[in-house]
């Protein structure tokens, strides 16, 4: 396919488009698609793989191909208005854009994650209408005379202007970007070869590291997202990839920006431990834990961490909803031998969140047991999260829970009030928001049970300070936290939990708490046990430690038998309702 430098001046700016709207993803996708030209509204682009393409073709093409045709349209009608001036025939426009896809596990460049600019430059004219322009503006006299040397320069070239270099399918030489007939200034500025006395770039963006071929990767070092050019925002985090086609890796999330805390220190080390080459593994790694603890956190810090000590490890994340929905379309299209590939033979780490959503799914079980087997099998590291115990898991094959407990299970509890400030202040020093002592004090009192919701208030908290123009001192803070802050009902502790199960089935908090085994003291044990569970979010181990030391296993237990007795005895749900109603009320 024959490539004009006006073609690819068009797809630069298309490319820089979808790189300015979507930075993250743009620079994991594409860097596994290879320009190969566009000509006579034909796009020619190969992909790595089809799970590349089809995600590209779905998630990137559609605005594309919408900004590619407002380009081709503009450049037609200037040609248009050219012609008609000077007599000529008018070329063809092109009314759409056909996409030309190749599948080819060989690109020799791949689209580029270079900086983008921060503005996009406007089309540059054609060479024939900047000399007519030129014509235009001068006089009569001049006229003439810019007529004389148009011919002159015409006469050199009796078969018309030479055309600009074509380009091969298989990539960008440098030489092939610079139209040797016309003079500099008549080129666009990305045509133009680098100053001696700047580094050397790659042409066009186009040159871009691959997760699979690392030979054309530049340094670690030389690579920066793209900032606002001001020159004072703090330096935006390295984006690490993961293995072509998995999940994307938070930049911010890693092992120094964790806050650990008793809550979630066995974790951490076991995750720091995961991702140590040559050192102590825990295969596999299993984190559990409730909603906004940190487990996701961990796994992409597991994920730096790997590919930091080896830069060509192939890290694959992926959520549970992602394999099943590779594994159902391998199925569909009979790809099944490049899915094994993909996620056994060509996967040095395996990262997994969320595997509570395999429950039911028997065949992506059945196919995520094989994988697991294979990996564990080549001494390669397998991390899983999930929101419950492996023990809990419903709907889940024992020979799965069975590999789960395999390894260590790492659980994340509710964090302290001093984990709490210090994420509170943590996150705050990420974000470059100022914060008083007192207000992050504030915001750990106030939102007790989960994380991200505590992030999530501070980040509202210096919007709305930054839009109001207010400092966010402890009035602002508690006006504020107010209107978000948790219903009274969800602030009740584990006390006042079994303070309210003794008193609504008359029994001391001695007998609650003391190893007797009576119907109906152990019905209530177990029903404060439940509530605690469902209110507090509290792990299974410290609920036994609060119930009289006893074993997470009793507590699973109970909590099982008490959800599935509300289901069936309007007596027992009576009774919870009861008991939840009298902790709104005094709390």
């Amino acid at each position: 396919m024959n490539v004009s430098t006006e073609a690819i001046d068009t797809w630069q700016r298309a490319l820089q488009k979808a790189r300015l709207r979507s930075p993250a993803s743009f620079d994991q996708w594409f860097s596994s698609v290879q320009f190969d030209g566009l000509c006579g509204g034909v796009l020619g682009l190969t992909a790595r793989d089809e799970f590349v393409r089809d995600w590209v073709k779905t998630h990137f093409l559609p605005a594309m191909l919408t900004d590619l045709g407002d380009e081709l349209e503009q450049q037609s009608l200037e040609q248009k208005r050219v012609a008609e001036t000077d007599g000529d025939t008018a070329p063809a426009s092109v009314t759409g854009i056909r996409v030309d896809w190749r599948i080819s596990s060989q690109l020799s460049a791949p689209i580029g994650t270079l900086p983008a600019p921060s503005t996009i430059p406007p089309p540059p004219p054609s060479t024939r209408q900047m000399l007519r322009d030129n014509m235009l503006r001068d006089g009569a006299r001049e006229t003439g005379a810019r007529e004389t040397g148009l011919r002159a320069t015409l006469a050199d070239f009796p078969d018309g202007l030479p055309q600009r270099s074509s380009l091969p399918m298989t990539g960008l030489p440098p030489s092939a970007l610079l139209p040797s007939a016309l003079p500099p200034s008549a080129l666009p500025p990305s045509a133009l070869p680098p100053s001696s006395s700047s580094p050397s770039r790659p042409p066009l963006a186009l040159v871009a590291s691959e997760s699979g071929s690392r030979d054309s990767e530049p340094p670690r070092s030389t690579r920066r997202p793209p900032g606002d050019g001001s020159g004072s925002a703090r330096p935006p985090a390295r984006a690490i990839p993961s293995l072509k086609g998995g999940d994307p890796i938070n930049p911010k999330h890693t092992f120094p920006n964790f806050v650990v805390g008793p809550s979630n220190e066995l974790a951490y080390a076991a995750a720091v431990a995961s991702a140590s080459v040559g050192g102590p593994r825990y295969n596999p790694l299993f984190i559990c834990g409730g909603t906004g603890l940190g487990k996701t956190h961990l796994t992409h810090s597991i994920a730096h961490r790997l590919i930091e000590e080896k830069s060509e490890a192939r890290v694959l994340y992926v959520s549970a909803e992602r394999f099943t929905n590779e594994f159902i379309e391998a199925l569909q299209h009979h790809r099944m031998e490049e899915f094994r590939t993909r996620y056994r033979r060509n996967c040095d780490a395996l990262l997994v969140d969320d595997i509570q959503f395999l429950a039911g799914r028997e065949q992506t079980q059945e196919e995520f047991f094989h994988t697991f087997n294979a990996l564990r099998d080549a001494d390669k590291p397998i991390v899983v999260t999930s929101d419950k115990y492996p023990q809990e898991l419903q709907r889940m094959p024992e020979r799965l829970i069975s590999r789960f407990t395999s390894g260590l299970v790492a659980d994340v509890q509710t964090p302290a009030l001093e984990t709490r400030v210090a994420i509170v202040r943590k996150k705050a020093n990420l974000e470059g928001i100022p914060l008083l002592d007192e207000v992050a004090v504030l915001l750990a009192q106030t939102i007790k049970s989960n994380v991200r919701e505590l992030e999530g208030a501070l980040i509202r908290l210096a919007a709305k300070s930054s839009l109001l123009g207010r400092p966010i001192d402890l009035e602002f803070a508690q006006s504020e936290l107010s209107l978000v802050s948790p219903l009274k009902a969800d602030q009740s502790s584990v006390e006042d939990i079994q303070r309210a199960v003794c008193s609504h089935f008359s029994f001391s908090n001695a007998e609650l708490l003391s190893k007797d085994r009576h119907k109906s003291l152990a019905f209530a044990r177990q029903v404060a046990m439940y509530l605690c569970r469902q209110r507090l979010k509290c792990s299974f181990p410290e609920l036994g430690r609060a119930f009289g030391n006893r074993d997470h296993t009793t507590v699973m237990s109970a909590c099982r038998r008490v959800e599935s007795l509300r289901r069936q005895d309007p007596e027992v749900n009576a009774h919870l309702q009861a008991i939840e109603h009298k902790l709104a009320s005094e709390g």
